[in-house]
């Protein structure tokens, strides 16, 4: 070959052997911030719920200002409602970070135990239908052990959930780094 790309210019293949280096940065990112969560997962939670809040607020506030000035797709009552409602949970969860990030966890914990209840009862009704029952039943009683652990300590249940999004982070930075590695070899065929 003469050094040219393997794909054509306009390919989705041609464009991301091209720019290969932005996946190379998301992955490098994706690293950092799963090394960074492994390190330290409460600090971790923390800062989450407070991103939340600062969304929570931005939102809020563009809302507020939409219905404000009579351009809200919703009627402006429930605009307002809306953006007070956000810029209070906002406030919330960026005062208390570790708070916002315990009650949501609670959240988590009600659809585990609900979501286990369904699978458990889908899996007795369909049994004849299907083989391998009892691996619907077993996730059922897998997701309600999991929502009461995590009701039960919230603290915990941030530590657990924190270390699974910084390892599931650090996989994914991997093989991103690993993907736009290959997308540059490609591209030099």
């Amino acid at each position: 070959m003469n050094g040219s790309p393997v794909f054509p210019a306009g390919s989705l293949f041609g464009t991301l052997s091209r720019n290969w280096w932005v996946v190379l940065l998301f992955g490098l990112l994706a690293v950092v911030f799963g090394v960074l969560t492994l390190m330290s997962p409460v600090r971790t939670a923390a800062v989450l719920a407070w991103w939340l809040g600062i969304m929570a607020i931005v939102e809020g506030v563009v809302v507020l200002a939409a219905a404000i000035s009579g351009s809200a797709p919703v009627s402006r009552g429930w605009a307002v409602f809306y953006a007070l409602v956000s810029i209070a949970f906002g406030v919330l969860a960026i005062l208390n970070p570790l708070a916002t990030a315990s009650v949501l966890l609670l959240f988590l914990a009600a659809w585990l135990v609900v979501g286990g209840i369904y699978r458990i009862i889908f899996a007795i009704r369909v049994r004849r239908q299907i083989r391998g029952e009892w691996m619907l039943i077993l996730s059922g009683l897998l997701a309600i052990a999991l929502g009461v652990m995590f009701a039960m300590n919230p603290l915990s249940g941030l530590v657990v959930t924190s270390l699974w999004i910084g390892a599931l982070a650090l996989v994914y930075g991997v093989l991103q780094v690993i993907a736009a590695f290959r997308l540059r070899a490609l591209g030099r065929g």
